[in-house]
């Protein structure tokens, strides 16, 4: 090895020590970026998934371990219903094909917010990609789908309730540990 390649490698190393266990980014601005281009919104979407696969090499690539994608809220049911069911497609696709590759990777799948009011092949196939990966501790990837925030703290708080109710927890146990032990990103480390 080089003394050059030697210090690019000590370069890396140094980055990989300082970089987050856990990140999370925002999927926002597709289809306005698509719409500054005079393409249709649906091509800026294409093109964030094509983002979230370099992304997701790439943060494996540094060492950060968990990372959190919001790719479709709770408030984009709102959007126009073509561009839902392409946002629909573009999940699909992205399971179907880099399922096998991420299983096979160590990747493991998992996602977050409400499956209810989920067309019935998105939720089973939701299920088939976390199924599939379940085992996998290399890397995790969260894709927050049908997800809110506020959503997300009322199902933590109401499950908490009630365990509070039947006897699991009392009032007094509640701490924010106890909290986060009911979000959806329950021991992970937050982003």
């Amino acid at each position: 090895m080089s003394n050059e390649d030697a210090s690019v490698t000590s370069a890396i190393d140094t980055v990989r020590s300082d970089v987050p266990k856990h990140i999370a980014i925002i999927m926002d601005g597709n289809g306005r970026w698509a719409k500054a281009r005079g393409l249709p919104r649906a091509s800026g979407h294409e093109r964030g998934v094509e983002a979230l696969r370099r992304t997701v090499e790439g943060a494996a690539d540094i060492g950060i371990r968990y990372l959190t994608v919001y790719s479709f809220s709770t408030e984009n049911w709102r959007r126009p219903v073509s561009e839902v069911n392409a946002l629909f497609g573009l999940l699909k696709l992205f399971i179907q094909k880099d399922l096998s590759r991420l299983k096979r990777e160590g990747v493991k799948i998992r996602v977050i917010g409400r499956r209810e009011g989920l067309p019935k092949d998105i939720s089973e196939l939701v299920d088939k990609a976390e199924f599939e990966t379940a085992e996998n501790d290399t890397f995790f990837l969260n894709i927050a789908f049908n997800y809110g925030g506020r959503e997300e703290i009322t199902r933590a708080v109401k499950r908490l309730a009630a365990d509070v109710g039947s006897g699991v927890h009392t009032s007094s146990d509640v701490t924010e540990d106890l909290v986060a032990s009911y979000l959806d990103t329950a021991g992970m480390p937050d982003p």
